[in-house]
């Protein structure tokens, strides 16, 4: 299957024209894989993928297992067990690279996005190859997230973000404490009601494939210094500094300043590729060799997301460097 490469844009493979999305999908899974294995990513055009049911069914065949979203920061609208909507996240906002649940202590290692509404503008997936990042952005900094990890803050209130309910898919306090005592996550629930939530992370993982760094984390995209300055302003003012609904710090603790944030940002800038939607593409990603994030649209966007092959790792995998 002869890919096109294009400088700024992810690879490219055009489907055979007229065939059913599931046949062709099934014909050339392995192929596809052995696509994404060799360059991170891939978008499939052409496959006609059109209606949530035969698309779920496309997604399903291409992964090995699929997992459930855990802990998410936004709603989705589930379609079957492992596909679901892309996040809910304000159309005009740039959704900044991250890689999918790397909060987590079990992650998929591939993700599937299916575009069955192409956006009249933007809304573009973009792309980021996280060993180009990793070697791009300075040592002093990858060498402590190396050494130090980093950590995630949450406070669950029901006005903003997710609630205990849509992250942990219960409300039950017990269920949530064993939730959290099994995924090494610290927590207080507060007088108000709401919950407060702390997780020590590594930041950087050795690719299972070719063993190469990979700057693996969400520590730019939820920290506070990506927010819109207003939105930070007000949910300061709200609910204090330590009351944001995300945030992210050092592994030791100390607060990461806007500077580290921009840094990050910009690096991710550098090496983000991209390209326009059109309806019935298939994207498929390596989670861990390459970031993504959602560029800013308008009209109709609907993008389905399937989370695959999960990987659990010993998380407390900080290095000593």
């Amino acid at each position: 299957m002869p890919l096109s490469t294009a400088t700024g844009r992810p690879p490219l493979l055009q489907a055979e024209p007229g065939r059913a999305p599931e046949a062709w999908s099934a014909e050339h899974r392995d192929e596809l894989r052995a696509a994404v294995a060799e360059h991170g990513c891939l978008l499939v055009r052409g496959l006609g993928l059109s209606d949530p049911g035969s698309t779920a069914a496309v997604l399903t065949r291409l992964a090995d297992s699929l997992m459930p979203d855990r802990e998410p920061f936004a709603p989705r609208r589930s379609y079957t067990d492992g596909v679901y909507s892309s996040s809910k996240w304000p159309p005009n906002q740039q959704m900044c690279m991250h890689h999918e649940m790397s909060y987590a202590l079990e992650f998929p290692a591939l993700l599937l996005f299916a575009c069955l509404e192409a956006p009249a503008s933007g809304g573009a997936t973009a792309l980021a190859d996280s060993q180009a990042v990793f070697d791009a952005l300075p040592p002093e900094l990858t060498g402590r997230f190396e050494q130090e990890g980093w950590v995630l803050t949450r406070t669950y209130h029901d006005e903003i973000g997710a609630s205990v309910a849509e992250a942990f898919g219960t409300d039950d306090r017990a269920a949530v404490e064993r939730y959290c005592r099994a995924q090494a996550i610290d927590f207080a629930w507060q007088p108000d009601g709401s919950l407060r939530t702390r997780q020590h992370r590594g930041a950087v993982l050795d690719h299972p494939g070719n063993g190469r760094r990979c700057w693996f984390n969400q520590v730019a995209f939820l920290s506070e210094w990506t927010m819109e300055p207003e939105v930070r302003e007000y949910l300061v003012e709200v609910y204090g500094p330590d009351g944001l609904p995300f945030n992210t710090r050092f592994g030791n603790g100390d607060p990461l300043g806007e500077d580290v944030v921009r840094t990050i940002n910009k690096v991710y800038d550098t090496h983000t590729v991209r390209e326009p939607w059109r309806s019935g593409d298939l994207l498929l990603v390596d989670n861990i060799r390459t970031a993504h994030g959602r560029e800013p649209f308008e009209g109709p966007r609907e993008v389905l997301a399937a989370l695959a092959d999960p990987v659990r790792r010993a998380d407390r995998e900080v290095r000593t460097v």
